[in-house]
């Protein structure tokens, strides 16, 4: 058995609920999985094992993921931008109902920074993604992932029925 067979054996598993969990695809994430393996096989002497062989693997595997998104980007703009707006739409609605607006305000309150004060500065401020990025002096990306990830954390919170008191 050879460096790639062990390789392939060993770490597949581990890389393939890696990028599962990243993409949510299960095709994707067996493609990639191959891409990683086979990249990794290619590179192997410049694996300096100051980590974890997983570690390593996973990082050739989120690269590959975030380069694919890159590009699909451009392909399903259309499609992602009135899902986003659907969503957004839906979570306004949820704020306009003044119960379920007082238990997101005592999720938001146990949010840590700057997850609160983004969300914050977005939903209440009505501050465009820019305008909050030039506040944080940071990418209007930036903005958006953090409001999101905000969002989704309160939820998911909501969604769990969590009472907070």
């Amino acid at each position: 058995m050879d460096k790639s067979d062990i390789l392939f054996e060993k770490y597949y598993e581990d890389v393939l609920r890696f990028l599962r969990g990243l993409s949510r695809d299960e095709q994707l994430a067996e493609e990639l999985t191959q891409e990683t393996i086979y990249r990794a096989i290619k590179s192997i002497h410049m694996f300096r094992g100051d980590s974890d062989m997983r570690v390593w693997l996973c990082s050739i595997a989120k690269n590959l993921y975030f380069t694919y998104r890159k590009k699909q980007k451009y392909v399903t703009y259309g499609e992602t931008y009135e899902n986003y707006e659907a969503e957004e739409k839906l979570f306004m609605q949820i704020l306009e109902d003044r119960e379920t607006a007082i238990q997101i305000h005592k999720i938001l309150h146990e949010l840590k920074e700057p997850y609160k004060e983004i969300f914050s500065l977005r939903i209440f401020g009505e501050l465009s993604f820019k305008e909050i990025a030039s506040l944080f002096q940071k990418s209007e990306h930036w903005a958006c992932v953090t409001y999101h990830r905000a969002k989704m954390m309160i939820q998911q919170k909501l969604e769990n029925g969590k009472e907070i008191t």
